[in-house]
């Protein structure tokens, strides 16, 4: 059975010379061997890489030397990260034929020099175009909490990786809720950062004015040390902030009596099932959170983050759709020919809505500090379910998992997923939401409600189908 020890026990275990790190990674890769095959987390496992750097680490340890805040500890990364020696397959059949790479993506290599080890490559949809990881050429991820249902997605494998304990970190991408969705779904923690915040060089792109960064983790604790790991500035990616480091760590549990915090309403409890608009209140009751707050215009941001997501995702893709089509996805082919067809105009308009939505939004801030809604509008859907309901009319699944997250990537908001599993229920959770640069509250936040036990990672009962 899988254990769940959390990424700084495990490193001050190792720094302590208390365990080996090569025996941390070995006890983590037979439990990948003996689950993958159920799960379908990871599309590559690097084992023996794996083996030879936690020796290192070990290495380093008797000859005195630092390994770094993370040493020993395992984890994964979506495969859009390039991951030096094998080809970046970003979810596809076509890229599965691509050279591999010969460079680390810039986060894989912070986590790396933190003493992080990098066991694999994890599944995700194809081109990170899907919130639901049913990738037919490498088969679909499984949630951890029932092996029936999807994982959400783009970054599915990463997420049911860490859900499952078979690491306790892994990185992802997030460009419509891609890394909350999933967090949702499978139960853990995820943190979207703010637009820019962290290097997205030499990772595949799929939108590259909404593609965000970040970590997974089944702690606050992990999650807000990994991003301070991955913070920093990197000229190789032009739009990564120059910003100094800001620290979320060191205040992690300084409270929030000083922070407001307000609920969206509106666009953000149409639609949500009993139990994700409970898990709302619940934090909200936690918090001391009872003002209500309006966010103009959502679904207009939601359809305008359809077109962009639409026309400068299929953009890329044109020279193969026309070649190659039979080799995509049938579900990613369709919405980039669907995409390349939108008229200049819309998405002209798209962007200058855009401009005018993140400046109301950004005049809510000087309201509020936080601002919660759900993740998604239900709890994880059974694989291969092509609809939901929402407020009483059955509409498509695949698009309409990122109902409340869309519009919010749409202006590149810091936010946080945080989960609550009630008994006899599924996963899901809720979007702790600030302004930008400001990921410090949302850790804190979140911080609070996981010390109260009111959201935390649920552990999945035995993987059997």
């Amino acid at each position: 059975m899988p254990t769940y020890p959390d990424a700084t026990s495990i490193a001050q275990s190792v720094r302590n010379g208390e365990v080996a790190a090569k025996s941390v990674v070995a006890a983590a890769l037979a439990q990948i061997a003996e689950q993958n095959t159920t799960l379908n987390c990871f599309t590559t496992i690097l084992a023996d890489r794996a083996i030879a750097a936690a020796e290192e680490i070990d290495r380093a340890i008797a000859a005195g030397k630092d390994p770094g805040p993370l040493a020993g500890v395992p984890f994964g990364v979506k495969d859009l990260f390039d991951v030096a020696g094998i080809p970046t397959l970003a979810g596809s059949k076509i890229n599965a034929e691509r050279s591999p790479a010969t460079q680390d993506a810039t986060l894989v290599a912070r986590l790396k020099q933190a003493g992080a080890i990098l066991v694999g490559a994890q599944n995700m949809d194809e081109y990170a175009y899907g919130f639901v990881t049913e990738n037919s050429h490498y088969g679909p991820s499984r949630n951890p909490h029932d092996l029936n249902r999807i994982t959400g997605g783009s970054s599915g494998g990463s997420v049911a990786a860490v859900a499952a304990g078979l690491v306790p970190l892994s990185l992802g991408s997030d460009t419509n809720g891609s890394i909350r969705v999933p967090s949702s779904l499978c139960g853990i923690f995820g943190l979207k950062p703010t637009y820019g915040r962290l290097s997205r060089a030499r990772t595949y792109p799929f939108v590259g004015s909404l593609d965000h960064l970040g970590p997974f983790a089944r702690s606050v604790r992990d999650l807000a040390l990994t991003f301070d790991l991955l913070q920093g500035p990197d000229p190789e990616d032009p739009v990564c902030s120059d910003r100094s480091l800001e620290l979320c760590l060191p205040g992690l549990f300084k409270g929030i009596d000083d922070l407001r915090i307000a609920i969206a309403d509106d666009y953000f409890v149409k639609g949500a099932e009993p139990e994700v608009l409970a898990a709302v209140e619940q934090v909200a009751q936690a918090l001391g959170a009872s003002q209500r707050i309006t966010i103009p215009e959502a679904h207009r941001a939601r359809a305008a983050a359809f077109i962009l997501t639409a026309c400068e995702g299929s953009n890329l893709h044109l020279g193969d759709l026309r070649k190659r089509p039979q080799d995509f996805d049938p579900a990613t082919r369709d919405r980039f020919l669907a995409g390349a067809l939108i008229p200049a105009p819309w998405y002209l308009q798209a962007q200058r809505f855009r401009h005018w939505f993140r400046d109301r939004v950004r005049d809510l801030f000087t309201q509020v500090d936080i601002i919660l809604a759900p993740t998604t509008p239900c709890s994880a859907p059974l694989i291969g379910q092509q609809t939901l309901i929402l407020d009483g009319q059955e509409v498509l699944l695949r698009p309409n998992l990122g109902l409340y997250t869309q519009p919010l990537s749409f202006i590149g908001l810091p936010i946080i997923s945080v989960p609550i599993q009630h008994p006899g229920q599924l996963p899901v959770g809720v979007q702790v939401i600030a302004a930008p640069y400001n990921e410090a509250l949302v850790l804190r936040v979140a911080a609070l409600l996981e010390a109260q036990g009111v959201v935390s990672a649920p552990v999945p009962e035995q993987l059997t189908l």
